[in-house]
């Protein structure tokens, strides 16, 4: 009923919407009955709601949402205690409460191979050294990881010889930045990192050394949010800018992700757009009436995915404003749903690891 297998043998991007749409229906109702099933908390929520569980293929639009913000209020998990094999907690500021998600180690295993699957699409198949925009303090605790670390963690699958850039101090470590490129002269270099940190501890520090790197070669993804990038009037353009002027990198793709929904991330191709893979979609929903939005209609974004069986986190209502701009017509070719994030709602708390910070 809950077997990934179907999902596990497509490629990341190889479903046209229509199609991943009869898919994602399918599984992520058997994912409503089984955590209507195993979490007495949410088989409450469902009740009041008065949701049919015996609709077969209901449509996405049609699956109960929660709104992610009730993982910081309750611990939602449909297995065991013995059965938690990770706890994850979400960025926020100090003295706000954090998000925690309980995973076995099926649904940990289950992330990392969508994944794979989905961010190997724009960095291919072969692991590459990998330059990490942050200090490796930040994965001491292996039994409860942050946002930050899991991240971390989750992408370090891509890379072969990891280098953190920064030292404990969380400064940029030129010498060995410079040791690590030069061991890897010529080859495909991949770097990650989050985007209030890459400007504030790679870009400027590197400025204020008045030194630049040649990483014509690399590829970079970063993410964890804009607003603070928007407060130091720091747009996408200048961003990309900025890093090709002073490294010559060239292909940089921000995404978008959630550690309620960890796996199923949606990466931004070159027309600037992110993108859906197939474990999971976007919705755009009226904040008046939670009403489904036409393309181009600015609403609240809602996140489904197919990955979260050890808590019911399939099906979530984020803070995030956001705009559908169509499917599987996008100029990079990829099918399947595109959109854009237009940033928070107004008033709510601040999340995600480059917004959070340091705060």
């Amino acid at each position: 009923m809950l077997n990934l297998n179907k999902f596990m043998n497509i490629d990341g991007f190889g479903l046209l919407q229509e199609e991943k749409n009869a898919l994602l229906s399918e599984f992520l109702q058997n994912l409503t009955i089984f955590h209507h099933s195993n979490c007495i908390r949410y088989r409450k929520m469902i009740d009041i709601l008065e949701y049919n569980l015996e609709i077969p293929n209901p449509l996405i639009s049609e699956i109960p949402f929660l709104p992610v913000s009730l993982f910081k209020k309750l611990d939602l998990k449909s297995i065991d205690d013995s059965q938690v094999f990770k706890t994850l907690y979400s960025s926020g500021t100090s003295g706000q409460s954090a998000s925690k998600i309980f995973l076995d180690k099926e649904t940990a295993i289950s992330q990392q191979k969508a994944l794979i699957k989905t961010v190997t699409d724009f960095t291919g198949l072969k692991r590459t050294p990998m330059l990490i925009i942050d200090s490796q303090n930040v994965l001491k605790n292996r039994d409860a990881y942050s946002a930050r670390g899991a991240a971390i963690l989750g992408f370090s699958l891509f890379g072969s010889d990891r280098c953190f850039a920064l030292n404990d101090n969380e400064q940029l470590d030129i010498k060995k930045v410079q040791t690590f490129l030069e061991k890897h002269e010529g080859k495909q270099i991949f770097i990650f990192g989050f985007t209030f940190m890459i400007w504030n501890y790679f870009y400027l520090q590197l400025k204020q050394m008045n030194q630049q790197l040649n990483l014509a070669n690399a590829t970079l993804i970063h993410g964890g949010g804009w607003k603070r990038m928007q407060n130091k009037s720091v747009s996408k353009a200048k961003f990309k800018h900025a890093l090709k002027e002073i490294s010559g990198i060239k292909r940089i793709h921000d995404y978008y992700g959630m550690v309620e929904q960890t796996g199923s991330v949606f990466l931004e191709c070159t027309g600037g757009n992110f993108h859906a893979g197939i474990f999971g979609d976007v919705i755009i929903r009226r904040p008046s009436d939670f009403k489904t939005c036409k393309f181009g209609e600015e609403g609240l974004i809602q996140v489904v995915s197919v990955l979260p069986k050890s808590y019911c986190g399939h099906s979530l209502l984020t803070e995030d404003r956001g705009v559908m701009l169509g499917s599987d017509d996008c100029s990079c070719g990829r099918p399947g749903s595109y959109f854009q994030v237009r940033g928070r709602v107004e008033h709510t708390e601040l999340r995600g690891c480059s917004d959070t910070y340091g705060l």
